[in-house]
């Protein structure tokens, strides 16, 4: 292969460079000039011949080698208007006219629940992240991305593999913060048995977990693995949904109360274990509408044992096999925070509806805007939208906006 030379146009979905072609190049940067050997539409053995002004030192010591961050070598103010930018071209795709406001982006060493690989070694065990592009697993403890909590917790994933796991297997270890301690969850590990059961028990008094599970089966549980939604702690399900930092989930919860606040009663559509329901009981009736069982079951103890709140109903229900439909959504204001896939179904029926006004969480830029193209043809009408980044340094982005009628 020959050397060959190209300038990056710009950053593609997945935060690598782009140069005509397309050619895609990892780790440059809009604006460099590099250098390396063509394979196909990717450049190898890249090298920066002319950097960019907003080429940075990655803060975190594993950038190079770990896979967990894919943009640390770029300026907060560039991944932030890149971010920005991706928000803009969905909506343009759907002919959409918005306001994108400035990017709201959570501090370092805030993730507070990521997923470990562990793996047996000959002498012991270890645990992080994948290599880039690579099933290596990476040592990665001095993490700048993770919440402290969750890099002492690299140490108990090492453990549990060296416990359960054979040396020609990974597991997953997946972690929360809770109030009470470290939630864990292995997955791809020994089928239990007692011998196993009492050294997983032994681990999990001696780090003082919340709670452990084991393939799916709780181990044991210390304490509740408890977290605070605006002050009002739910004791989360296994492998419950959880919003990836608290500066996020405080970030969504404050623009939601503002963009319902008067209504009287809001129904929440795809509430979890109400991260937005909970809260918004303090003010008002809600009604949360999810399709996980244990999830309604923890939102309602959560209510249960609050105190102060107004009355919160609930109900199991697929709301993209059966969305709410135009007579049964009579309130004042919703929530939605659909998975990726948006919710066109259950977008469908509110666009129906003659509810003022609608709260639109989204994980995905694209379906958002699919979604946001119905509400408009309806006649309602799109408020400015505000991109949130509580996975930095990678090419995730969220956002929130409102829409009026």
């Amino acid at each position: 292969m020959t050397e060959t030379q190209l300038k990056i146009k710009s950053l593609g979905h997945r935060g690598d460079g782009v140069a005509d072609g397309p050619i895609y190049v990892p780790g440059a940067l809009p604006g460099e000039t590099v250098t390396g050997e063509l394979d196909g539409d990717a450049l190898r053995g890249v090298k920066i011949a002319v950097p960019s002004e907003d080429r940075v030192k990655p803060p975190c010591a594993h950038y190079k080698s770990c896979g967990g961050c894919g943009l640390q070598h770029a300026s907060d103010t560039l991944v932030e208007e890149w971010k920005a930018g991706v928000v803009r071209r969905a909506l343009a795709a759907q002919d959409i006219d918005a306001e994108v406001l400035p990017v709201i982006t959570s501090p370092a060493q805030s993730r507070r629940r990521a997923t470990f690989a562990a793996r047996r070694t000959k002498k012991a065990a270890m645990a992080g992240f994948h290599g880039r592009a690579s099933d290596t697993i990476v040592d990665i403890p001095n993490c700048v991305l993770i919440d402290p909590a969750l890099r002492a917790g690299l140490s108990v994933a090492s453990e549990l593999a060296e416990i359960g796991c054979s040396r020609k297997t990974t597991m997953d270890v997946a972690m929360t913060v809770t109030e009470f301690g470290l939630d864990v969850a292995a997955t791809g590990g020994k089928e239990m048995d007692t011998a196993l059961h009492q050294e997983l028990a032994r681990l999990s008094d001696a780090r003082d977990l919340a709670r452990l599970a084991w393939n799916g089966e709780i181990v044991l549980q210390r304490m509740p693995p408890r977290v605070a939604f605006d002050g009002i702690g739910v004791e989360l399900p296994p492998a419950g949904f959880l919003q990836a930092t608290a500066h996020a989930q405080h970030t969504l919860q404050q623009l939601i109360s503002d963009a319902v606040a008067g209504a009287a009663h809001v129904v929440d559509l795809f509430a979890g274990c109400g991260t937005f329901a909970l809260p918004l009981a303090k003010h008002a009736m809600v009604h949360a509408v999810e399709d996980n069982a244990d999830a309604i079951a923890a939102l309602d103890k959560g209510w249960r044992n609050a105190v102060g709140l107004k009355r919160v109903t609930h109900e199991v229900r697929d709301l993209f096999r059966r969305p709410l439909l135009p007579d049964e959504l009579r309130f004042d204001a919703a929530v939605i925070d659909p998975p990726r896939a948006g919710a066109t179904a259950q977008i469908a029926e509110l666009a129906k509806s003659d509810i003022p006004t609608i709260a639109h969480v989204s994980c995905n830029p694209q379906t958002f805007a699919r979604d946001a193209k119905i509400l408009l043809g309806a006649g309602y009408q799109l408020g400015p939208v505000q991109p949130i980044d509580q996975f930095r340094w990678s090419p995730h982005i969220e956002l929130f906006a409102v829409f009026t009628k």
